[in-house]
């Protein structure tokens, strides 16, 4: 059931103003379809439980694929782990449904060579995610030593050709928070794309025109990144203006206007080291508005609209196609969607929130009005 109701804590969005980015032509009419291969979206959170049952309809009837991060209680470290939460994903998806999970396995400082093999053979994983301990929502498990216990299982993944999902934040309490990713590829991924040249990296979510750079100087081919539509449309501000937004609340956190202007430009640019990862990250709102609220934004419902209307407000939407649909399988070596779907310009209002038996789960941009939204025909 979808409420309507205005809740107290409203995440408001505080919108930055007109998006900027590279100055393109704009057309005189504005479009008014588009029509796109099937997108997918290679960053995903669905958990398991209530809430995968909730939330999974909202991904599977936007996307083709997705990329369904590990970090669980307890993670999905093994084969066999994903090979049945994959299994639990696909009795909960509609009858019609052609959605595909690409399960992915949890790094950790024990994960053998022998699982990285299993892994690839199995045919339903496609990836291996790095969490430093204690970066986000249930890293306590993840990997404290990168170099040393986990470097022959990164030596297997470059033979397997299995990607290296990486959270690019340091852990470090006297590292501020706002410069976690820096420091991160400062001290972390420049070190090991420069010792595994060869293995292919994908930073996540990222949150700074560091990123950017470290990015676009890198080897193509092998170091790509996703981008969220919160890093592409809001900034820090949206988390204290009005007053604190828990539903603005996510890691890595939002940060200054400079960073998310460099990542527009990055993005809409058509480079296609970049693709669509929307890091929709579902919690229910009691524990997003609570004295140690969670981090993580749920935007499955809207992140397609979002995307559009980024591309829209620089000029670029003939580029939003390779942004969502080509650069991500290309990366991962997997075949293009041959499927369309097509986005239509019509005004709709984003639900203030989803009902279920356990709670409300808030989306992005919760009471807002968009422009664009995936046709239902």
């Amino acid at each position: 059931m979808i409420k309507t109701l205005v809740h107290p804590c409203k995440a408001l969005q505080f919108p930055v103003g007109k998006i900027q980015g590279p100055k393109q032509l704009r057309s005189k009419e504005p479009k008014m379809e588009l029509t796109l291969a099937q997108p997918d979206d290679w960053h995903l959170h669905l958990r398991d439980g209530d809430l995968l049952e909730a939330v999974v309809s909202h991904s599977a009837s936007h996307f083709g694929r997705a990329i369904v991060m590990p970090n669980l209680n307890p993670p999905i470290t093994t084969t066999a782990a994903a090979v049945a939460y994959r299994e639990s994903i696909l009795k909960l998806l509609p009858a019609n449904s052609n959605f595909t999970p690409l399960m992915t396995l949890y790094l950790t400082d024990t994960t053998s060579p022998i699982e990285i093999k299993l892994a690839r053979r199995s045919g339903a994983v496609f990836a291996v995610k790095l969490y430093p301990a204690g970066a986000t929502t249930n890293s306590q498990d993840g990997v404290t030593d990168l170099f040393g216990r986990c470097l022959p299982v990164l030596e297997e993944m470059v033979e397997q050709n299995m990607p290296l999902l990486v959270h690019g934040e340091v852990t470090n309490p006297d590292v501020d928070i706002f410069d976690r990713e820096k420091v991160f590829i400062e001290t972390v991924l420049e070190p090991l794309v420069q010792r595994l040249p060869q293995l292919k990296v994908v930073m996540e979510h990222i949150t700074t025109m560091d990123a950017v750079r470290f990015v676009e100087s890198s080897k193509e081919g092998s170091v790509a990144a996703t981008v969220t539509p919160q890093h592409l449309l809001l900034n820090r501000n949206a988390l204290f203006q009005g007053g604190l937004q828990p539903h603005n609340y996510c890691l890595p956190v939002l940060k200054r206007e400079i960073h998310r202007q460099a990542i527009v430009a990055a993005v809409t640019s058509g480079s296609n080291r970049f693709f669509l990862g929307t890091d929709s990250a579902p919690h229910e709102r009691r524990r997003k508005e609570c004295p140690c609220g969670c981090a993580g934004i749920f935007n499955a419902p809207v992140a397609l609209s979002l995307y559009a209307k980024v591309f829209e407000e620089v000029g670029a939407l003939d580029k939003l196609e390779a942004f969502t649909s080509f650069n991500g399988p290309d990366f991962y070596g997997l075949p293009r969607s041959t499927s369309k779907i097509k986005m239509v310009r019509t005004p709709w209002k984003v639900p203030e929130s989803f009902s279920f038996s356990f709670g409300d789960i808030i989306p992005m941009f919760a009471g807002e009005t968009l422009e664009w939204r995936p046709s239902s025909n």
